[in-house]
Formats: structure tokens, C-alpha cells, sequence
């Protein structure tokens, strides 16, 4: 039998979507909404396909009210019938998408994102960013920007990274991280915690090669290091750092147990040994300084602490990274972190980049670089016209669940139609134009508006220094246009005749140009992970390299720096 609500639960859905809309200057989202209801009612889940059909309807009669009667009105009405949802929830306005978090104090909060820099930062990095710094926010904390290159051959860092990602993550986040910390400058801190494990015994220098130690782990034994004193692991370890071992030769391992469930926390490598010779650090003043290098979870971990990090944000696939560290910190006897996870994110479009094979396929020449537009790099979007703000909203929007979420990028594009269209002059481009003359009576010029809108923009003026318009190829095979904000036309031998300066029939609307006004241009468009060149008449301008402007019946695009016009992302709308 299909669920229908009772009264109270209506009531419950239309009051939250009020109070969302109220909170968010009449803009109240639908998953803001359904993210309350199945928090505080856990027995609607079961409907949630109708619940979500309801939370919608009611957010839409929430947002016209604001958007007709004004947010006084939705007050009143709350104020009426639901005063306690009037009540101030905290100190901050909680952002959408984003729980509270746990044992959280104002002023006392610390977080971190710890990118590798083996490339700059791409459109999954945004994730962190954003939701750390909006975190940062909420409570007057601490954001660390924290570079975790100790790895020099399977992912060798990139050294224009590192003044690129500071870069990137300040124009995405607004503003500068309050600490950056390179983890190949720390290495002396990580040696002195090698060695208080090994003086305390929850550590030891392992000499068994990968093999013999796998037979071990999986058979739930020890393996003969694991006895050695305190004494003699450190003497061993000395050893490793003199250079007295190769390579895979000696490692160091934090005790746990050989008979954990999980094989992966038995007995986990902490520090290991690099031929820097072979594969030396990028940074001159690292280089080939060190040969014992921290694997990732030891080298995170005692950093978290020295740092003082209180909230850890990270991927659920780092779920056993969370364990390892876990059962380190009480070797220590530290806090560890609160922790929150979310799922993977997957654009349809995009499929599976990752920063490694990005590098590797621009080396091989099959990319023109970091900001090449098809790669999804933030260098990339915001090369498009992708806004700072787009992405911050597109990943508020997510939230933190830890459920694996796959969207299309029209949901990016449409917060950055939110966040550009207001201020993007209106431009027109004619692809693959076609010349015809113009027949018959009409006024010598054309006012357009340079943002239907916004008359304080301005006006477009089109003169007719001589009767000859643009029309695009796909368009010519109409017999009867209208010619967007000029004349009904009879389109004929390259001839569009005039037969009305007023509408008087519902021909199809296009956009054109007078060629007194227009001269050759470039359109580049990404599609099919190819970029497409596509030639056409464009209208005079004088916007500055760099502007977003919309293109009449195209999109949005970017004035690029040699005057061509690179498309950020299409629009629905027609002219």
C-alpha cells in the first residue's frame, strides 16, 4: 500500500522547509530539508522516495512565498504555528550539508588537509578544502594546509606544486591557510617518535623481506624481530640511518597484534628505507639528504599530533588509516582526533582522473598542461569561468555522508550559472556564419541590452553601416525568422527580407549579427575529451581577458587572452 503522511507529518515537512528558507534568504534546498526530517524522524526513511516527492513540493511553495509575501511572512507563520523552529541553533549558522562536530569547541577547533603535491590540486581536492575551511569558519579554528611528500618513487612530489596548491587553495577557500607544513622538512620529528617506540618497546625493526613477513600476517605469527630488546632495536635502527641497509632490507613496525581481525593493522610498517640516490626529494634542500623516509599513516599520525589537529574529514576508504593510527595513539597514550568520513564522489563525465596519470599523460604530450580544459584540475576550471563559489556550494550541497554519490556536471554548472549570471554581460557569437543581405525598411540601428536584467549595464548599439547580417548554418534552412530584438525576416537566397519591425507571428527567435559589428572569432568547447575550435562571427567588445560573459543561445564562456572565447559550460536558455 502505498505511505501517505498524516497531518503532523505534513505539517513537520512544511514547517522545516520554512525554516530552511528563512535561513537561507528564501533559497531553501530540498536535500537541506530532507537531511533534517531523517535526522530527527528515522520513521520516514522507509518512504523516503515519497518523502522526497513532499520535501520538494514544499520547498517550492516555501521559496515563492519568500520570493512574493517576503521572509516576514514565513516568520509569522512560524512564529504561529512552529516557535520553536524560530529558536537560534548556534552560534553560527550551520552551513548546508555539514553536521556539527563532535566535542567541538569555538575558538579551540584545528584541521588539516593534507594534499600530496605530486601535482596541483584537482576538482576532488575542492572536497577537502571546502569543507575544512568552512569548518575553519563555523568555529574560529585553525586550518593547516599540510603537504605530505615523503614519498619519492611511487608518487615523487612536484616542486611548482607547492606554491601552486597555496595559491589554489586561498582562491578557492577566500582565504590563506593559517599554517602551511611540509612533512620533508620534518623528518627529525619523526625520527625521535621512531625512537621512543623502539625505547619503549611498541616498535621494532623488522629484517624480514615483503614475502616472508606476508606468510607471517597471514598466518597470524610473529615474525623472529618482533622479540629483539629495546637495545638491540635501536642499534638496528641506527644502522638503517648510517646507510647500512638497502632498500626493503630493514623496516620499522608498530606492534599491535598478529591475530587482529583486520590483516592490514598487524604489525603495520611506520618507517622505511628510499634509495634517494635513485629517486632523490625535488626540494634542493631535502634532495638525497635522507635515505629513511615515514610511509604515510606513521608520518600523518605523529603529525596530526604535533600540530594538535582535533578533527580529522577524510575519505571512508582511509577508514583502516583511522585504525592504524588509532592503536599508535595509545602506544603514546594521545587523543586521537574526532573523525568524520564521506563517501566517493563520481562526475559521469569525467570517469576515473587521478593526479599520477594526469602527470603521466602530460609528460607523454597527450595533455597541453596542468590547465589543459579538458582535465578536471582547478587550474582547468577556473581557466573555463568555473567559479570559487560554484564548487564551494556544489560540495555543501554533498554534505559528509559516506555514501558513494555518482552526479553529473550539469550539477556544477548550475551553481556557477547562479554565481556568474548576474553579473555576465550578455555577447554574441555566430558559429559557422553565414552572410546575408538585408531587404527592405528599418531603423539605422539596434539597442541591445548589455544584460536583460540590469539596464545600468547598458545598451549594445548596432549601427547599419551597411545592410548585411550574420546568421548561423543551422538556421538558414528556416524560412520565416525572427531576428532576436530587430524584425520578422523571409529568409531567401541569401537574402532576409524584411516583413515586420514588430512581432506579428510566433516565428523562431535567433540570434544574428549586423557584420558592421562583427569580425572573426574563435569558440573553443571541450567535448568528447577533445577540444573543439569552432569559427564563427563574433560581436565587437571591449571586456578584458578574463571576463565571463554569456553567449546568446551558447552558454557562458571566458575571454581568453588572445581574444578567442573558451565555453565554461552551456545554458537552457533561449534567447
Amino acid at each position: 500500500m502505498d505511505w501517505k503522511p498524516d497531518e503532523a507529518t505534513e505539517a513537520v515537512i512544511r514547517h522545516l522547509a520554512i525554516q530552511n528558507a528563512l535561513e537561507y534568504e528564501g533559497k531553501a534546498a530540498v536535500g537541506s530539508v530532507i537531511g533534517r526530517i531523517m535526522a530527527t524522524r528515522s520513521d520516514l526513511r522507509p518512504h523516503g522516495k515519497a518523502v522526497n516527492g513532499l520535501v520538494a513540493q514544499r520547498v517550492s511553495e516555501a521559496n515563492q512565498l519568500a520570493e512574493t509575501r517576503g521572509l516576514d511572512h514565513l516568520r509569522s507563520i512560524l512564529e504561529n504555528e512552529a516557535p520553536h523552529l524560530l529558536e537560534k541553533r548556534s552560534t553560527k549558522p550551520r552551513k548546508e550539508g555539514l553536521t556539527e562536530l563532535t566535542n567541538a569547541t569555538q575558538g579551540e577547533v584545528v584541521l588539516r588537509f593534507a594534499p600530496n603535491p605530486n601535482g596541483p590540486l584537482s576538482f576532488g581536492h575542492a572536497r577537502g578544502l571546502v569543507i575544512n575551511n568552512t569548518y575553519r569558519e563555523m568555529y574560529d579554528g585553525v586550518f593547516i594546509l599540510r603537504f605530505d611528500d615523503t614519498d619519492t618513487k611511487v608518487k615523487p612530489p612536484m616542486l611548482e606544486a607547492y606554491e601552486q596548491i597555496v595559491e589554489e587553495a586561498t582562491w578557492l577557500t577566500g582565504r590563506a591557510p593559517d599554517r602551511v607544513v611540509i612533512a620533508s622538512d620534518r623528518l627529525e620529528h619523526y625520527y625521535k617518535h621512531a625512537e621512543q617506540m623502539l625505547e619503549n618497546g611498541f616498535g621494532y625493526v623488522c629484517r624480514c623481506s615483503a614475502d616472508a613477513f606476508r606468510e607471517h600476517r597471514q598466518a597470524k605469527t610473529n615474525c623472529p624481530c618482533r622479540d629483539q630488546s629495546p637495545s638491540d632495536n635501536l642499534t638496528l635502527w641506527k644502522g638503517m640511518l648510517k646507510g647500512a641497509y638497502k632498500p626493503g632490507d630493514a623496516v620499522v613496525r608498530v606492534k599491535t597484534e598478529m591475530d587482529l581481525k583486520n590483516p592490514a593493522l598487524r604489525d603495520w610498517p611506520a618507517l622505511r628505507i628510499q634509495d634517494t640516490k635513485a629517486h632523490p626529494h625535488p626540494r634542493p634542500e631535502v634532495g638525497s639528504t635522507y635515505d629513511v623516509w615515514p610511509l604515510l599513516d606513521f608520518q600523518s599520525a605523529v603529525e596530526d599530533h604535533l600540530q594538535g589537529v582535533t578533527h580529522i574529514v577524510r575519505g571512508k576508504d582511509l577508514m583502516d588509516s583511522t585504525r592504524k593510527q588509532t592503536l599508535l595513539y595509545e602506544h603514546f597514550g594521545w587523543k586521537y582526533p574526532e573523525t568524520l568520513y564521506w563517501g566517493r564522489v563520481k562526475v559521469h563525465e569525467w570517469g576515473g582522473f587521478s593526479t599520477s596519470q594526469m602527470r603521466k599523460d602530460i609528460e607523454a604530450g597527450r595533455y597541453d598542461g596542468w590547465n589543459d580544459p579538458r582535465l578536471p584540475t582547478l587550474s582547468a576550471l577556473k581557466d573555463r569561468g568555473i567559479q570559487a563559489k560554484a564548487l564551494e556550494q556544489f560540495w555543501l550541497e554533498l554534505g559528509i555522508t559516506q555514501k558513494d554519490i555518482s552526479v553529473p556536471l550539469a550539477t556544477l554548472y548550475a551553481h556557477n550559472t547562479k554565481a556568474v549570471d548576474d553579473d555576465a554581460p550578455r555577447l554574441s557569437f555566430v558559429r559557422n556564419a553565414v552572410a546575408f543581405k538585408l531587404e527592405g525598411e528599418h531603423p539605422t540601428e539596434v539597442k541591445v541590452p548589455v544584460h536583460p536584467n540590469h539596464q545600468t549595464m547598458g545598451w549594445r548599439t548596432w549601427k547599419f553601416s551597411e545592410n548585411a547580417v550574420w546568421l548561423e548554418a543551422d538556421d538558414i534552412e528556416k524560412m520565416d525568422v525572427r531576428l532576436k530584438e530587430f524584425a520578422d525576416v523571409e529568409l531567401h537566397d541569401n537574402e532576409a527580407r524584411i516583413t515586420s519591425i514588430e512581432r506579428h507571428h510566433s516565428h523562431p527567435v535567433i540570434h544574428w549579427l549586423p557584420a558592421s559589428h562583427a569580425s572573426e572569432g574563435i569558440l573553443l568547447e571541450t567535448k568528447n575529451n577533445q577540444i573543439q575550435r569552432i569559427s564563427g562571427q563574433l560581436e565587437h567588445h571591449t571586456h578584458e581577458a578574463g571576463t565571463i560573459v554569456q553567449l546568446e543561445r551558447i552558454g557562458y564562456a571566458r575571454v581568453m587572452d588572445d581574444g578567442s572565447l573558451m565555453v565554461c559550460h552551456e545554458t537552457t536558455d533561449e534567447p
